[in-house]
C-alpha cells in the first residue's frame, strides 16, 4: 500500500516500510524547511559512513546504520536513497531487511561476540554494579532480538 502524501508529491518517494508506523512524512518536499532536509541528509551520510566502516570493522554493525541512512534519505533525498539502494555492499542488507526483516548470519555472529564483550568492557571500566547490570540486561535483550530475526 502506498503511503498517502498530503502535498501531492509522488507516493513512491515514501516507502511505507520506512515510515514510522503510519506517520508518513517522508516525502522530501512535504513542507519541510531546507534546514531539516540538510540535517536529514547529514544524518543519512553519517550513518552511511558508519555502515561503510562496519563492512571493514567486525565490531561495528552495518545493518542498523544502513537502515538509519535509508530512513533519513527517504525523507530528504531521492538521489541519495537511490545511491544507497544500488550500493553493492549496503544495498543487499537493506533489501533483505525490507523484504524479510532479515539480518545476515555474519552480522548475527558479530553481534553474538561483540555484545558480551561490550558488557565486559563496561564492567572492566569500573562501572558500578547497577550500571553493569542495566547495560548487561539491555545488551541481552538486543542480542536476543537479533538472533531471533531471520537470516
Amino acid at each position: 500500500m502506498a503511503c498517502p502524501v498530503s502535498d501531492g508529491s509522488d507516493p513512491a518517494l515514501c516507502p511505507t516500510d520506512l515510515c514510522c508506523y503510519g506517520e508518513c512524512h517522508c516525502a522530501p518536499s512535504a513542507g519541510h524547511g531546507g534546514r531539516r532536509r540538510l540535517m536529514l541528509q547529514a544524518l543519512g551520510l553519517g550513518a552511511a559512513a558508519l555502515a561503510v566502516a562496519g563492512v571493514a570493522l567486525p565490531v561495528l554493525p552495518t545493518t542498523p546504520f544502513v537502515l538509519l541512512s535509508a530512513w533519513a534519505f527517504a525523507r530528504s533525498s531521492p538521489r541519495l536513497e537511490a545511491w544507497l539502494r544500488e550500493h553493492p555492499r549496503l544495498g543487499p542488507p537493506l533489501e533483505a531487511w525490507e523484504e524479510r526483516r532479515a539480518i545476515p548470519r555474519g552480522a548475527k555472529a558479530v553481534a553474538a561476540v561483540s555484545l558480551p564483550v561490550s558488557g565486559l568492557l563496561v564492567h572492566a571500566a569500573g562501572a558500578g554494579i547497577a550500571v553493569t547490570a542495566s547495560v548487561g540486561l539491555v545488551l541481552a535483550c538486543v542480542g536476543g532480538w537479533i538472533v531471533t530475526r531471520p537470516s
